[in-house]
């Protein structure tokens, strides 16, 4: 069984960093990308940021220049270096393990997710 557990989140003011970690668990082979998405009360899924096993990268326009997204293939987990927080970025923020592959054949799993609050 794969499992997604995500970590970091918390109440931070404005202009303020935090950095989230996701980490995938089980007999896994291989992942094929790893993505945060968020969700704001009220509001859809977004997508923030993605990385693939080969290291690209894509992030949401809202981000760009103040998130960076990492990865460590050999311990199938993933960071989100979040800098220069806005009130807008608050959300619960979900990690996505994609194509994940096990013997038991390929599936996408989502982790509980993590609160981020931005605030003064």
């Amino acid at each position: 069984q794969v499992q997604v557990v995500e970590s970091g989140g918390g109440l931070v003011q404005p202009g303020g960093s935090l950095r989230l970690s996701c980490a995938a668990s089980g007999r896994i082979f291989s992942i094929n990308a790893m993505t945060w998405y968020r969700q704001a009360p009220g509001k859809q899924r977004e997508l923030v940021a993605g990385i693939t096993s080969g290291g690209s990268t894509n992030y949401a326009d809202s981000v760009k220049g103040r998130f960076t997204i990492s990865r460590l293939n050999a311990r199938n987990t993933v960071y989100l270096q979040m800098n220069s927080l806005k009130p807008e970025d608050t959300a619960v923020y979900y990690c996505n393990a994609e194509r994940v592959f096990t013997i038991a054949g390929q599936s996408d799993y989502w982790g509980q997710g993590t609160q981020v609050t931005v605030s003064s």
